[in-house]
Parts: structure tokens; C-alpha cells; sequence
């Protein structure tokens, strides 16, 4: 900004220059005077003086136009120069939104890779709790082996109780049949034979 109010004074500078010259020139065809600014240079004075009132006026004119459109384009927005800095804010507005699209794949890829960590973490203990079943269950395996020992020795102790059953209840065997039956039946009920109290003692002596 700085650099540009400098180029803005000093164009500025040569237009007002240029222009006392071109009123001078003016003045001189005017009036048909000789110009007075050309005397004001020292050295060359004399060669300008030498130029014709027409030539001079031209130049003048010339240069004021030059400077003055110089200035102008130096104060307000130059078309190549806003072009330019349009295509840079362009340019700048791009790598924004490539930065932006850079930045959301990147958080996509740290959440991808979050979750394929959690993932594996949660596989991890599934493996753990695998083990600690298969554990568990090589500790469960001699207790089912008790428990089907215990069920065999409980199905041999109710036979035997039911052979001891036998034993104690039915203590009488029918003449008939041989089947044994209780002291308290007064028929066979697998034969239908008629049991006497004789009978009844004459079996518990067989029995015996």
C-alpha cells in the first residue's frame, strides 16, 4: 500500500509538470510569446528553446495524457492487476477447499482407523473369553464325570433298595405261581389263586 501511494505521488507529480509545460506551450501559440519554462533547465535550455511551438505543445500534451492515465491506473483498479489478484484469490479459495477436503479424509481415516483399533480390541477379549470358557469348561469336565459316577452308583443303590424292598415287603411266594408276594394279600394278583392263612404260614417257612 505503502509502495503504491509513492507511485500515485510521483506520477502525480510529473502530470502536473507535464501539464504547467502543456499551458505554457498553449500560452506561447496563444499569444505567439516564446515558451519560459524550457528556460528554467540549465545546460539544455538553449536545444530546447530551439523546438518548434507546435512540437513542443504535442509533446506536452503527450506526456500530460501518459502521466495522467498513468496515474489514474496507478489510483484505481487495474484491470490486469485485478485479474491477477482474482486469479490468486481463486487460486487461494482452491487450496482452501482442497485443504478442507484434505482434512475431513484425513479425520475419516483416523475415525476408520479408531475403529478398526476399538474392533480389534474388542476381538481381542472375545479371544480372552474364549479361553477363559474353554477353561472353565476343562474344569467343568470332572465334575460331570462325578456327577454321571454319582447318577451310576445312585441307579445301583435303587436297585438294590428295590431288591431290599422286595425283600422286606413281599416275604411270601404264591403256591401257585412262586410269584412273591405280601403277607397281607389274601389273593395272588398275578395268578388269582386264594391264599389261606395256612398257606400264608406254610410259604413263610418255605420262604425262610
Amino acid at each position: 500500500m505503502r509502495k503504491k501511494g509513492m507511485t500515485i505521488w510521483l506520477f502525480s507529480t510529473l502530470t502536473f509538470i507535464a501539464l504547467i509545460h502543456l499551458i505554457d506551450a498553449a500560452t506561447a501559440i496563444l499569444f505567439n510569446n516564446p515558451p519560459r519554462l524550457l528556460q528554467i533547465y540549465p545546460g539544455i535550455s538553449n536545444q530546447l528553446q530551439q523546438i518548434p511551438t507546435n512540437i513542443y505543445l504535442l509533446a506536452a500534451t503527450a506526456t500530460t495524457i501518459t502521466f495522467w492515465a498513468a496515474t489514474c491506473l496507478t489510483a484505481f483498479d487495474n484491470p490486469l492487476e485485478a485479474f491477477l489478484n482474482k486469479i490468486i484469490a481463486d487460486a487461494k479459495q482452491q487450496s482452501t477447499i482442497e485443504a478442507q477436503i484434505v482434512e475431513s479424509k484425513s479425520e475419516l481415516f483416523d475415525l476408520m482407523y479408531e475403529t478398526i483399533e476399538s474392533d480389534s480390541q474388542i476381538l481381542a477379549q472375545v479371544k480372552d473369553l474364549m479361553r477363559n470358557i474353554r477353561a472353565e469348561v476343562k474344569d467343568i469336565q470332572p465334575i460331570k464325570e462325578t456327577i454321571e459316577k454319582t447318577r451310576a452308583e445312585l441307579s445301583s443303590l435303587k436297585k438294590e433298595i428295590k431288591i431290599l424292598e422286595e425283600h422286606t415287603l413281599f416275604t411270601l411266594a404264591c403256591t401257585s405261581c412262586g410269584m412273591l408276594l405280601r403277607p397281607d394279600f389274601k389273593l395272588c394278583p398275578y395268578c388269582g389263586e386264594s391264599l389261606t392263612l395256612e398257606e400264608k404260614m406254610i410259604m413263610v417257612k418255605e420262604y425262610k
